[in-house]
């Protein structure tokens, strides 16, 4: 593999990417040891370990037809070939949306291509997915530079159609009308299971074809595109931005913040002119970058000026002046240095949600024990020497101690009760119905309409609705999450109990998701390319993408609810149950003393040993907690 700023430091993100799984791995092991790992937490345990073994690092790039996009990917990924993985000569460019990853659990290699005739059915893209009849199947071999590239060239095939056939596959508007045929992609989609290091590692390359496949593939750009962890938006030095570059850039709304879109202003080399000095180019090289965020709204800093052509020729050959002047690896350092930690934060800060959670409270229920395992060690300590009449004064004392704990376990009892009717009310708030109905209301108005306005503002009443919902559902979840905290709040006061925090529900989570669904939506329903686009057409992609993902946000909202509910009060009721415990404890040892004082020393030679095993328990919680909040290691650091 070439060696790269972004293949060293990819490298050093897929171990510290390893070191988090087998840390969680460990908490797992941990967790069934003291048998902790059954109901609900056992789920949350294994989902995440599973999210994070699954994880993928998808970098999307995205470009007009002839930027150069196809030879920047085959520039920074995948250059040790001695030749280019993708088609990217000039009149052969990739036409369909393409996925490049590595499936391990694949039957070998291969190339995935979907026909563009599934345009016609009503079915999303992510189910075509699972439907292998629904796919044309090309093995690839490794070994064979030639035959790899050969087959790839499918990517870049075409075929003309009537004008008829194109209007029923929604690549032309009812309008439009440029003569008896036209040419379009010969498919829809293609994966591309290719094992290449990178890819390997985790690494997905999303390549698209330009504004009018993200105009008719509203799939792309409502969740392929935005899901991805880095956008790579590139534009041509010999063009600039272009009215269609700049529809293209504000499909995707992206903020000035958003520091994992970067744009590249490739083909450089069209300004190096041997009759002008270097720093005259390097002037005329300034002022365009300046130009283009400008034009964009971004900071200048985002915009990288190079040659992908260069840099791929100067790989190739080992010419490490050429490579200098392509300016790829200054690029490909700011891509390593800015958008892997991030990733990698991202992933510790969800591994130290879900597992610093339960830790923290199995931390906080193995301190009660400890401190109430040394109360009762000082307790039997101070009975040496004491007469039965105290003894049993104790045992009277402790007897009326479980009369009042009983009394608050069915007040606890009553506050569950109450839990039960919030989240009676949070799980209607939830209800898929209303969503169903919202999505038939709008579907059947948008069918009996016959204009553009008509069709925008049912994507409108439909995105507006599903928002509300949303807000709906964190407006009860407030609600819910300030009885919970009045639950704990109650026993910890009257119990002395170590202060135990419920996990809270990431609604918020969900929240921003349908948020960017309303912003990617709004900027689709007001895309022109949605405006050409033929409108029976239209009303079919929007229900089938941005209305179902909206359906699957509320759903996957209320799976997480629901989750929530089961197991908000475990912690608290494992601390109850604790308790009870040691009261009985309690009271026996003090009936079995009462009865023959040889039982004393050694009962205390029990509790001690008992408080150590805690004690070392909990030194091993300590350590999981530690190593869930430390820096990656040293050894590879990913701002190196």
């Amino acid at each position: 593999m070439a060696d790269s700023a972004f293949s060293r430091h990819f490298a050093a993100f897929g171990r510290h990417k390893q070191e988090l799984l087998d840390l969680a791995g460990e908490i797992q092991t941990w967790l069934a040891r003291q048998g902790l790992d059954e109901g609900e937490l056992a789920l949350r345990v294994h989902e995440s370990l599973r999210a994070l073994h699954d994880d993928r690092f998808t970098i999307a790039c995205v470009a007009e037809f002839s930027r150069g996009k196809t030879e920047l990917i085959n520039a920074i990924f995948f250059p040790d070939g001695g030749t280019r993985l993708l088609p990217s000569a000039a009149g052969r460019t990739t036409m369909c949306p393409t996925e490049i990853f590595h499936d391990p659990a694949a039957d070998g290699p291969y190339l995935r291509l979907l026909p563009i005739e599934t345009r016609r059915e009503e079915r999303p893209l992510a189910d075509l997915r699972r439907d292998p009849l629904q796919w044309t199947r090309i093995p690839l071999d490794p070994d064979a530079p030639e035959q790899i590239r050969d087959r790839l060239e499918e990517l870049t095939r075409t075929r003309r159609v009537s004008m008829e056939e194109a209007r029923s596959l929604g690549l032309v508007a009812e309008h439009e009308d440029g003569g008896t045929e036209v040419e379009i992609p010969a498919w829809r989609h293609a994966l591309v299971n290719y094992p290449h290091p990178l890819l390997q590692q985790g690494l997905v390359i999303l390549d698209t074809p330009g504004l009018n496949a993200l105009g008719t593939e509203p799939e792309l750009t409502l969740s392929m595109i935005p899901s991805a962890q880095a956008l790579l938006f590139v534009l041509a030095a010999d063009t600039g931005v272009t009215r269609s570059d700049m529809e293209l850039w504000q499909q995707f709304r992206v903020a000035p913040s958003d520091q994992a879109a970067l744009v590249v202003l490739n083909k450089i080399d069209t300004l190096w002119d041997e009759l002008r000095s270097g720093e005259d180019v390097e002037r005329g090289i300034q002022a365009q970058t300046a130009a283009v965020a400008r034009q964009l709204g971004i900071d200048q800093g985002r915009v990288f000026a190079l040659s992908a052509r260069k840099g791929l020729v100067a790989r190739v050959r080992g010419d490490e002046a050429l490579l200098r002047r392509s300016r790829l690896p200054e690029f490909e350092t700011h891509l390593a240095q800015t958008v892997l930690p991030r990733r990698e934060e991202l992933l510790r800060s969800r591994i130290r949600n879900d597992f610093g959670t339960i830790l923290e409270a199995h931390a906080r229920r193995i301190e009660s024990q400890i401190q109430h395992t040394t109360r009762a060690i000082a307790e039997l300590r101070q009975l040496s020497g004491r007469n039965q009449e105290v003894i049993r004064k104790l045992i009277e004392g402790t007897r009326r101690e479980q009369v009042t704990y009983q009394k608050n376990v069915e007040s606890f009892q009553q506050s569950r009760r109450l839990l039960r009717k919030r989240a009676q009310v949070m799980r209607e708030s939830l209800s898929l119905g209303a969503v169903d109905r919202l999505m038939h209301e709008t579907r059947a108005a948008m069918a009996g309409s016959w204009t553009t306005i008509g069709l925008k503002q049912g994507m409108q009443a439909f995105l507006d609705g599903a928002r509300f919902t949303m807000e709906q559902v964190a407006a009860e979840t407030e609600e819910t999450r300030k009885l919970v905290a009045a639950i704990y709040r109650k026993f910890e006061v009257e119990h002395g109990l170590p202060a135990a925090q419920p996990r809270e529900f990431p609604v918020d989570r969900y929240r921003l998701r349908m948020e960017e669904l309303h912003a990617q939506g709004e900027a689709f329903r007001r895309s022109p390319v949605t405006t050409m686009t033929e409108q029976s057409y239209v009303i079919k992609r929007f229900f089938i993408q941005l209305a179902s993902q909206a359906r699957e946000i509320l759903a996957e909202t209320s799976r997480g609810a629901e989750a929530w509910l089961n197991e908000v009060l475990q912690p608290l009721v494992a601390q109850i149950r604790d308790h009870r415990r040691t009261l009985e404890t309690r009271l026996n040892d003090l009936r079995r003393i009462h009865q023959s004082r040889a039982t004393l020393e050694k009962r205390i030679a029990e509790l001690e040993q008992q408080a150590a095993d805690l004690r070392a328990r909990l030194a091993e919680l300590e350590s999981f907690q530690a190593r869930l909040g430390a820096e990656p290691d040293a050894e590879a650091p990913l701002s190196a």
